[in-house]
């Protein structure tokens, strides 16, 4: 039989108290809920309730602290053992025993050598009634030795081919973590190309020029001592080595090349694990960890399956980009054939891993402790399972049982031991050891055997008052051992109470189901078991319940009456009973006109506020009753006449059925002022994240007076209603009862979740925050977490309140990072935030480009080649490479100090790109660096390039001074842009005559140190049209042109002035009119002729005599060749009348950066051809008043007509 003690119960109405069953509780060393006056009394064996782990590691440069702690009553005493015997403390100064527990304190920190103390210990906690011992602890110190002194030759690979770097770390106590990283301790980045094995290996499934490092260092931490070992760095350079060039690779020496795998491209090959087929062995309850990495070139993808079944969907993870299989908690059933499949365009591979589970020892049922009566009898069960099935042995006082002293009253029966008939004696602790090649367990139970008589808990003489036709409950706590028998009886004599008409719990407790008056009275319990007996009087009142007999009635009265509601109370007269008025729920107003007497309630000159629910409540101590009536205020007088307008407010906003999330609010219509209303508004008020704000909730037809309103956690809810007709709305009604809902986890994450780095050591995490309404809860707080996106760091979070940023300080520069921010409050999270990914801060870039060269395309038009800079040395987000060049003004245009420079930035990864609009037959220098966001990295070696000559511009100027009979003087300027040395000018001419005919072109060399030149033998009278340019050994320039007129000869003006006037003649005249008549008529046929596209005269002249302006381009003569626009290619006509300054100034230089769209900070698109289109301009239209132009022709003037 087992033992069973009643707690002590508050004295409690039983009309008040819910129904409460005391079960019965075994006497246990880890809870035993007994009265504290009563536990002082009772003795109770040994048991151990802390320790030290079994396999305690401890740091050596700290005191070793054993824990032993143990409970019982009398308090145990301890000793301890080590390696398997007595352990005398008292004989080691540098040992000490906590008082009054049995935890051990070694102090090493003074002399002493944690080595010293390595070994196994064990604590025993005795006391009269037997003894409990610990788990064997295994005590060692950690270590973390150095690594092995090595040299390590650099490493020479082919890009393509694969790489084991090996760790192999010292072997320390507990075992290291194994990562890589560099000499500026920045972790390295893994990919599914590089990646870290579980024994540590650094393993590269292809290697690529990038991969080139000088510090591949593997780092061992040891946590247990904080400390942190390196491995000597490995250098590794990958080259590029064509197919021509394999023979030569072949050659090096061993020393020089690592590893033979070809640099073609190839199907994957496992690195590890070896083989088709492996085996792995794991303990139940452990992290099964599987691996594959393969490698290959193009890099392998690996995949997992089950063979003989599906992977556990809860349990399984992928590591280390697919390579590592984790399945947590593993049991038994996973045990069966994983298949790692790794896969490339090239083919496929698979290894199959054989994995059986085996478990060290688990419970199935520990023993417990158990407490007997002298007598009785017993058993202890232990049930352990394991793989291999453990073996039971059992221990008595820490005494293998074989050997403990015999008791008769025990019996064992593999893992049961069976008492019969205990005495007090037989009271001992008893160990079970459940063990199996893999481990053990050790569970301790006592065996308590005790003789008590019986005791009442429950407080003597304790009065319960109870409503009459209620249950009534009346307790009895009690304890004894063996285990008391209870009996209740009513009044001083008579039988014991049946169940038939009461019910009796197994706590002790008497219920009358239906109390009636004749259940007053004295109530007895009884407790007996065979040494003694003990017995609790209570007693019982049943009182009359509370009754309205006159309740309030219905009223309708006019505004201005007068009303009264009557209520009358029957009570029992033993009870003083509470009477009091509402006013719909609420406190009667504080108005001087509500009128409360002994039984009614009066309210004098009703107004309409005064409508409403009345409600009378009496209770008592015991028991309370209410009753209610509705008050109607009518108009004192007839309806006026019709009156349309806007509804009156609505009015009596009632909120009910109030859930968490959800609450039905009605109102009472207000006058639609004869015109019917249509809709109802709901508004919402939050009073405590928004007061005074009002924000629209829902709309209902005006045929409804209630809604069913959903509502957001943690809202302090009030609402207004609003009515609407053809002719508006009406204003708000009063505001409705506020109603506070409940709070509850976010249901919302924050957005804009970005993270950006704003320093290079740095992490910024911004998002938007939630607002008062999406809190739903108190406390808003956010959970910010970030881990490194290449690697298997675990996650790190931080909780922050009332801000929308959070700087993560000391990240590795320019890292992809994986952030989430996740929403909480003081009642729980928000759902799982989905994860951004962001990058810590940029630097500026390390290395500029490398291999800058130039080749010069033509006169203006030069292409840069460069090498990318390796991307990890960027910093950041590539943006480009910027170019800057410039001219060396070393002769006499400007100041060294003042030399502009020209920039160009080529956006993304390219390698290469064009410098238009540079001068001919000019020195040019330009340097090449990388711009990332952080800014430009350091500048390439300066490269020097020369233009070759060009064309030459225009003369500068062109005037034709001292005209004579029969000659012109021409005097120029050279032309302002030469673009080389000027070889010669060419100077052509040709007379017009009065129709604007153009005679013989004469061709003219003219040394190119001349500026001014005479022209003899020329006609009197006569205007010349010259055409003027300057050359170079490229070709000939742009021409200027002129026209100029020599003078009259008087002498021969005078003779014909002499001779008959012929323009007075009859016959001159009407021939003239003749002649006009025909060149009218023939004008008109040109005109009709040209619109429908023949030739004519005038054109058949122009193409008879070309304009010799008008030249085919030269390939050399500095246009850009296939960035030339086809209209460079048109014939442009380009004359003029000598203007008033006889100068013709040189057009503007047509190159310029600002013709190709950006200046000197234009924009290259992404296959490095300039933003705009580049072509030759067109040559510009004649300026008025500055630019000659052609004489008027008919041509013209026909064209000036059309």
């Amino acid at each position: 039989m087992q033992l069973e003690i009643m707690p002590r119960k508050k004295r409690l109405s039983a009309g008040r108290v819910p129904l409460i069953l005391f079960l019965c509780q075994m006497i246990s060393a880890l809870d035993v809920p007994l009265d504290s006056k009563l536990l002082e009394d009772l003795v109770q064996p040994p048991t151990i309730t802390q320790q030290s782990p079994k396999d305690y590691i401890v740091d050596p440069r700290e005191n070793i602290v054993i824990q032993c702690e143990a409970k019982g009553k009398p308090p145990p005493s301890f000793s301890w053992t080590r390696n398997g015997t007595h352990f005398d403390i008292d004989k080691d100064p540098l040992v000490t025993m906590k008082a009054g527990l049995g935890t051990l304190i070694i102090n090493i920190m003074g002399e002493g050598k944690a080595e010293t103390y390595e070994g196994v210990y064990q604590c025993t906690a005795r006391n009269e009634r037997g003894a409990a011992i610990s788990n064997n602890i295994v005590v060692r110190p950690s270590r973390s030795p150095l690594w092995t002194k090595e040299k390590l030759e650099p490493i020479t690979l082919r890009s393509g081919q694969s790489l084991i770097l090996p760790c192999r770390p010292p072997v320390g106590l507990p075992p290291a973590i194994i990562f890589w990283m560099d000499n500026s301790f920045q972790r390295l980045p893994q990919s599914e190309r590089v990646s870290q094995g579980l024994n540590g290996d650094l393993y590269f499934s292809n290697v690529l020029p990038e991969d080139s490092r000088e510090d591949y260092i593997c780092y061992a931490r040891f946590n247990h001592t904080q400390t942190i070992q390196q491995k000597q760095p490995i250098s590794l350079k990958v080259v590029l080595v064509d197919e021509l060039n394999d023979t030569i690779a072949a050659n090096l020496s061993d020393t020089e090349v690592y590893g033979a795998k070809s640099s073609r491209e190839r199907p994957p090959t496992f690195l590890t694990p070896q083989g088709n087929a492996s085996n792995k062995e794991e303990l139940r309850g452990n992290v099964l960890s599987l691996e594959c990495i393969a490698e290959g070139l193009p890099t392998p993808i690996i995949y997992w399956i089950k063979e003989d079944g599906t992977l556990p969907t809860n349990r399984t993870f992928y590591r280390n980009f697919q390579k590592t299989l984790q399945i947590t908690q593993v049991s038994e059933a996973d045990s069966g054939k994983y298949q790692c499949i790794a896969k490339n365009a090239l083919g496929v591979i698979h290894h199959t891993i054989s994995v059986t589970v085996k478990a060290a020892p688990y419970w199935i049922m520990a023993p417990q402790n158990l407490v007997l009566s002298p007598g009785e009898d017993g058993a202890l069960v232990c049930r352990a399972n394991g793989n291999p099935k453990p073996r039971i042995s059992w221990l008595s006082n820490g005494v293998p049982i074989e050997i403990a002293p015999d008791d008769p009253s025990r019996k064992i029966n593999g893992d049961t031991i069976i008492f019969s008939s205990v005495q007090e004696r037989s009271s001992a602790v008893y160990q079970c050891n459940a063990s199996n090649e893999y481990g053990y367990l050790l569970g301790n139970a006592f065996v308590n055997v005790l003789a008590e008589p019986p005791r009442i808990l429950t407080s003597e003489n304790t009065l319960y008052q109870v409503i009459a036709n209620r249950p009534a409950l009346l307790d009895c706590a009690f304890f004894g051992s063996p285990l008391p028998t209870i009996e209740w009886f009513k009044g001083t004599k008579g039988s014991a109470l049946r169940e038939d008409t009461y019910v009796l719990h197994e706590n002790g407790t008497l219920e009358i189901p239906v109390a009636q008056k004749d259940s007053t009275g004295t109530y007895t319990c009884v407790a007996r078991n065979k040494l003694g007996m003990a017995k609790n009087e209570v007693h019982l009142e049943i009182k009359d319940p509370t009754r309205i007999i006159k309740q309030p009635e219905y009223a309708v009265v006019q505004r201005g009456s007068t009303v009264s509601f009557e209520c009358k109370v029957k009570h029992d007269h033993t009870l003083i009973p509470t009477v009091i008025w509402l006013k719909d729920n609420g406190e009667l107003p504080s108005d001087g006109r509500f009128t409360v007497d002994k039984d009614q309630l009066v309210v004098a000159d009703v107004s309409d506020s005064d409508g409403g629910t009345y409600t009378c409540v009496a209770n008592t101590t015991l028991d309370d009753v209410s009753a209610s009536a509705v008050l109607s205020v009518v108009a004192p007088t007839p309806t006026p006449a019709p009156i349309y307008d806007v509804p009156n407010p609505p009015f009596d906003l009632e909120l009910t059925d109030q859930l968490d999330k959800s609450v039905q609010l009605s109102w009472t219509p207000g006058d639609d002022n004869n015109s019917p209303i249509t809709k109802f508004i709901i508004e919402y008020e939050d009073a405590m994240h928004e007061a005074g704000l009002w924000h629209h909730q829902t709309e209902v037809p005006g045929t409804q007076t209630t809604a069913q309103l959903k509502l957001s956690p943690y809202v302090n809810y009030s609402f207004r209603v609003m009515a609407e007709n053809s002719l508006g709305r009406s204003l708000p009604s009063e505001a409705s009862e506020q109603y506070l809902t409940k709070a509850a986890e976010p249901d919302k994450n924050p957005m804009t979740v970005e993270g950006l780095g704003s320093e290079p050591d740095n992490l910024v995490i911004t998002w938007q925050p939630l607002n008062g309404f999406e809190s739903n809860g108190p406390g808003l707080q956010y959970k910010v977490s970030w881990r490194q996106k290449d690697g298997d760091d675990e996650w790190t979070s931080v909780v922050v309140a009332n801000v929308s940023k959070y700087i993560v300080s000391g990240t590795p520069t320019f890292v992809p990072y994986l952030i989430k921010v996740q929403a909480l409050n003081d009642v729980g999270f928000a759902p799982e935030p989905a994860v951004v990914m962001g990058h810590s801060g940029e630097d500026l870039p390390m290395v500029a480009p490398g291999n800058v060269h130039v080749t010069v395309v033509n006169s203006t038009l030069a292409e840069v080649h460069w090498d990318p800079v390796p991307l990890k040395s960027v910093r950041g987000h590539l943006q480009g490479y910027r170019i800057y060049y410039w001219t060396d003004q070393n002769s006499s245009k400007r100041n060294r100090r003042h030399i502009e420079k020209k920039i160009l930035t080529f956006q993304g990864s390219k390698t290469h790109g064009m410098l238009p609009g540079l001068e001919p037959f000019s020195h040019y220098t330009l340097n090449v660096r990388v711009v990332n966001g952080k800014g430009e990295g350091p500048a390439s070696p300066d490269r020097v390039f020369h233009t070759p000559e060009g064309v030459p511009s225009a003369p500068s100027s062109l005037k034709i001074v001292n005209p004579t009979l029969d000659s012109l003087t021409l005097e120029w300027d050279p032309p302002s842009h030469p673009n080389g040395i000027l070889t010669e000018y060419t100077l052509k001419y040709q007379p017009i005559n009065s129709t604007h005919e153009l005679g013989p072109l004469v061709d003219l060399k003219i040394p190119a140190n001349k500026t001014r030149w005479t022209l003899k033998n020329l006609n009197f009278s006569t205007r010349y049209k010259f055409y003027f340019y300057a050359q170079t050994s490229a070709g000939s320039g742009s021409q200027i042109t002129e026209e100029a007129v020599t003078t009259v000869d008087e002498g021969k003006m005078a003779m014909a002035s002499r001779q008959v006037d012929i323009a007075t003649q009859g016959w001159f005249i009407g021939l003239m009119c003749a002649v006009a008549l025909l060149i009218l008529i023939l004008l008109i046929v040109c005109f009709i002729r040209r619109n429908k596209g023949g030739k004519y005269p005038v054109k058949e002249k122009e193409d008879a005599h070309p304009d010799p302006e008008i030249q085919p381009m030269k390939e050399d003569d500095g246009t850009f060749g296939e960035y030339s626009d086809a209209e460079d290619h048109k014939p442009l006509k380009k004359g003029s009348r000598t203007p008033s300054d006889r100068t013709v100034k040189k057009e503007d230089s047509d190159d310029s950066l600002v013709d190709y769209g950006e200046g000197v900070n234009g924009q290259f698109n992404e296959d490095g051809s300039f933003i705009g289109q580049y072509s030759g301009k067109k040559e510009k239209e004649p300026a008025e008043g500055n630019e000659s132009s052609e004489a008027p022709s008919p041509v013209n003037a026909m064209n000036s007509f059309v």
